[in-house]
């Protein structure tokens, strides 16, 4: 079997039962997308954030309920490129056209500073991408009519997702939080990033430039993604320019932890790769061991760095988030 075949025998497996099949079986419909607007801020001169949206078909009256899943991007890229990611003859790398096809109206959002959203003088940290996603919420939930939705973030996207899930824990049901770091302890990428923590306290913006890029894909076990992904992902993120935030670098290496698993009450999958610098096994062990609500799993996939959703094994991670989201309720004992 060839890995292309694997990849879609996994999805169809993902896609064949539970709340979803209905939607599965209609996949040959056309992914559907539109953009939205949302604001922070004092409304003489509010933040504007820039939300994106895709789904099997345009919305219409009376259609039953989708699962809304909200993507969170980490320190280093905005939305789209993380993603919605186009790579010509190397198959399907977009995360919201995967999820949309099993079934989910999917959302994203460009953080302050990030892609299309506003430029200001913030840093923006973890606490301000929190109050970004606050500042999403009431888009998403007049365009879907969902009071609550799911919520996967990956690396510091996912310490926003988890601050905003403690501080406001009725928006979000299940959590998936993918290439986290909750300490930091013994932590390569971290110790490694925290030699340059005069510039980041200096400097409200760093270089992000396609080298940089490039070694998202390499830092960690080279070979565990296709570099032509790394340059798909260059060309579409250095659009806006080779300049990024620094506030995630600065709490990652100085101000962690940022949340604590007592503080988290929903649902969460923590999702690690096997080759991932960002935080040690011992670290997330941790952090799983205290989470409150007993439905959660940790799931650690092999031949897999910090980049889960660019990998080869994609399918994988793909295959572990679905299933988490679409769990069965539990029946109380």
């Amino acid at each position: 079997m060839t890995k292309g075949a694997s990849r879609r025998g996994l999805l169809a497996g993902a896609a064949s039962g539970g709340a979803l099949a209905a939607h599965g079986a209609a996949a040959e419909e056309a992914v559907w997308s539109a953009e939205y607007w949302a604001e922070k801020g004092p409304r003489d001169s509010p933040v504007k954030l820039y939300l994106f949206r895709k789904r099997l078909g345009a919305p219409r009256p009376g259609e039953p309920a989708r699962p809304v899943l909200f993507l969170v991007h980490g320190s280093s890229n905005s939305a789209r490129p993380s993603f919605d990611l186009t790579v010509p003859g190397k198959g399907e790398y977009s995360l919201m056209n995967v999820f949309a096809r099993l079934g989910y109206d999917v959302w994203t959002m460009d953080h302050e500073n990030y892609g299309r959203s506003s430029r200001t003088e913030s840093n923006s940290d973890i606490a301000s991408g929190a109050a970004d996603l606050a500042a999403a919420m009431p888009v998403v939930a007049r365009e879907t009519g969902a009071a609550r939705l799911h919520m996967m973030g990956e690396s510091s996207g996912a310490l926003r997702a988890a601050v905003f899930a403690a501080k406001d824990p009725s928006r979000v049901d299940r959590l998936v939080l993918t290439a986290f770091t909750y300490t930091g302890k013994d932590s390569p990428t971290l110790t490694e990033r925290a030699k340059r923590l005069d510039a980041f306290r200096a400097s409200n913006k760093r270089l992000r430039d396609r080298a940089m890029i490039r070694s998202i894909f390499t830092r960690d076990m080279p070979g565990t993604s296709d570099m032509a992904v790394a340059e798909a992902l260059a060309d579409a993120e250095l659009v806006f320019g080779d300049q990024t935030p620094t506030g995630t670098y600065l709490d990652m290496t100085s101000r962690l932890p940022v949340v604590q698993p007592e503080d988290v009450g929903s649902p969460v999958l923590l999702i690690r790769g096997e080759h991932d610098g960002i935080a040690a096994m011992a670290d997330l062990q941790d952090f799983f061991g205290r989470l409150p609500n007993g439905d959660k799993q940790f799931v650690s996939l092999s031949h897999a760095a910090h980049a889960l959703h660019y990998g080869l094994n994609r399918a994988q991670f793909w295959h572990a988030v679905h299933a988490f989201l679409s769990m069965p309720p539990p029946v109380a004992a």
